[in-house]
């Protein structure tokens, strides 16, 4: 069953984040990971006003993949790229199984 990471990233110091992106991409590839948004304008559609984080949300084969992907010694590797440049909060959410 489809697992996704969402991500909302505040970037406060821009040192690091090219790299980050450049790489994490492929790397999540490698995990069966691919990009279903990556940035871009927010839409509020209710609640309160968009706090300007950018949203990025990736799509896994599972919960476990995502595991894999998080705790492996390559993304903990290139996570230390984009530390101390700003600020991230991560969830892994399983799919919906209807």
């Amino acid at each position: 069953m489809a697992a996704y990471v969402m991500v909302q990233i505040k970037i406060t110091r821009p040192d690091g984040w090219p790299e980050y992106r450049e790489q994490v991409g492929p790397l999540a590839a490698k995990f069966g990971g691919k990009y279903l948004v990556r940035g871009g304008d927010v839409e509020v559609l209710e609640g309160p006003p968009h706090d300007g984080r950018r949203v990025v949300v990736f799509e896994f084969p599972s919960m476990d993949a995502i595991r894999q992907f998080w705790h492996s010694p390559e993304y903990l590797k290139l996570k230390k790229l984009r530390e101390g440049s700003g600020e991230a909060a991560a969830w892994a959410i399983p799919g919906y199984t209807g």
